[in-house]
C-alpha cells in the first residue's frame, strides 16, 4: 500500500511555458514596429468625371418666429413676396404647391430666445405636410 501512496505523489504536473511564446511576440512586434515606416503608402489613382458645374443656389422659403414662438413672416426669398398668412397650415400648403414644381427649400429662422419647442411644433406641421428640405437658419460667429 506504501508504493500506491509514493507513486501518486510523483505525477507530472501539465503545465505549458508561456515564456518563449512572448519573447517571440516581443520580437515580432519589434520587426514589426521598424519595418512599418519603410513601407511606402499606395497611391489610389481616382477617375475625373469632367469639368465641376456649379448648380446656383435655391433661394429658400424664409420663415421667421419671434421670442413669442409666433410665425411673423413668411416670405419667398426668390420672389421676395410674401406668402399671406402667418398661420402654419396655411404656410405649408403654400409652400407644397411651391415645391410641386422644384424642391424650394424652407429655412426656419427663429430668435435665439424663441423656446426649442415652438420651433419643433413648425417643423413637425411642415412634415405633416408633407414639406421637404427644412432647415434651420443661423448666424455666423464673428
Amino acid at each position: 500500500m506504501s508504493d500506491w501512496r509514493v507513486r501518486r505523489a510523483k505525477r507530472f504536473k501539465a503545465e505549458i511555458n508561456v515564456v518563449p511564446y512572448i519573447d517571440v511576440m516581443l520580437v515580432l512586434l519589434i520587426i514589426f514596429m521598424v519595418s512599418a515606416p519603410l513601407i511606402a503608402p499606395s497611391v489610389v489613382n481616382l477617375p475625373s468625371v469632367g469639368s465641376r458645374t456649379t448648380q446656383p443656389a435655391e433661394r429658400p422659403v424664409e420663415l421667421v418666429i419671434d421670442k413669442s414662438g409666433a410665425i411673423i413672416e413668411a416670405v419667398d426669398r426668390e420672389t421676395s413676396k410674401p406668402l399671406g398668412s402667418t398661420r402654419i397650415e396655411e404656410i405649408a400648403s403654400r409652400v407644397l404647391s411651391l415645391q410641386s414644381k422644384t424642391e424650394k427649400p424652407v429655412v426656419i429662422s427663429a430668435d435665439k430666445d424663441v423656446r426649442y419647442e415652438a420651433v419643433l411644433k413648425v417643423m413637425d406641421e411642415l412634415q405633416r405636410k408633407g414639406v421637404k428640405r427644412v432647415g434651420l437658419s443661423v448666424k455666423p460667429a464673428s
